[in-house]
């Protein structure tokens, strides 16, 4: 693939994401979705239709063909880093009410949607089939990560590790992976109309969740924000994926396993950033704002990082 087509690739990826997100602002600007809609919707999001999604896409993944323990624990190992990373970042340049969200921005990725095309794009169903396996991880790395930060900030409520405990061990889309795995396991089959009817819930996760980023959008927040808002893009899409594939690198790792490491890693923050900001009481808006901001930088970030790696002859 060129890099001409891997940038067009990248755009028929992440323009269509940004749209949505735009769509979901200008309804919002002609008084067709209110805040209760969008709390409302924020809430069926994260409680039921993405814990669907996340559990129809373990089960079909192909766990006899892509199992790979050492890449797994690296990519675990890596979030962790990355996470403590940005906490250590956020600590020194954002004002407290705003740390939960800057955390979550830098560090979680939207891998199940951009990384997972982007793989599928790039290497085929070899690379579909080993995006497909990291998303496990991802969803327990990235959700337990997310509520330890968003906890330990949520306004006005001390968290202590007996509630932040609590609170992962309640995330539903936490339950979702855990329930997932056993069943694809097993090997066990959905009956077909049981199948079609969670496909039909869990299509609508992606549009609904983008538009109420949309929704939530804030010009003028946007920019008292900008600063921080911009700050978190660059941690996001250009210093931890470099940090991230350089250290996957050092490591051994190279061709398919590389390649699809890195999409994941510089993937733009993830639009369920925003619904578990929502839920749990972090900066909703700063949250939209990032994840607009990093989703419009990802198709000049990927496409250069991409086109770098291959120049360099590792992926």
């Amino acid at each position: 693939m060129d890099l001409g087509d891997l940038l067009l690739d990248s755009l028929d990826i992440t323009l269509p994401v940004f749209v949505m997100v735009f769509v979901g602002y200008l309804l919002r600007r002609f008084g067709m979705l209110g805040h209760d809609f969008v709390t409302t919707a924020s809430r069926l999001v994260f409680r039921g239709s993405m814990p669907v999604m996340i559990f129809l896409s373990i089960i079909a993944a192909d766990l006899d063909t892509t199992l790979n323990p050492r890449m797994l624990g690296f990519f675990a190992a890596t979030t962790l880093g990355g996470f403590l990373l940005s906490w250590w970042w956020a600590h020194h340049r954002s004002g407290i009410a705003d740390r939960g969200a800057c955390i979550q921005g830098a560090f979680r990725g939207n891998c199940g949607i951009v990384g997972l095309a982007l793989a599928a794009g790039m290497y085929g169903e070899a690379g579909l089939s080993t995006g497909g396996l990291l998303l496990g991880v991802v969803i327990l790395t990235y959700n337990a990560f997310s509520v330890i930060a968003l906890a330990h900030y949520r306004p006005g409520r001390h968290a202590d590790w007996r509630s932040i405990l609590g609170h992962i061990l309640r995330n539903p889309l936490i339950l979702a992976v855990f329930t997932a795995l056993p069943v694809a396991a097993l090997d066990l089959k959905l009956p077909g109309w049981l199948a079609t009817s969670g496909d039909y819930f869990a299509s609508m996760t992606l549009p609904l969740a983008l538009l109420c980023v949309g929704a939530t959008l804030s010009p003028r927040a946007l920019r008292r924000s900008g600063w921080i808002t911009v700050e978190t893009g660059l941690m996001k899409m250009v210093v931890l994926p470099a940090l991230a594939t350089g250290a996957a690198w050092l490591a051994g790792f190279e061709g398919r396993e590389l390649g699809v490491m890195f999409l994941f890693f510089a993937s733009p923050t993830a639009a369920a950033a925003f619904v578990m900001a929502k839920a749990m009481g972090g900066n909703a808006v700063l949250t939209a704002n990032i994840i607009a901001l990093t989703t419009l930088m990802a198709s000049v970030t990927i496409t250069l990082g991409a086109f770098s790696l291959k120049a360099a002859g590792v992926i």
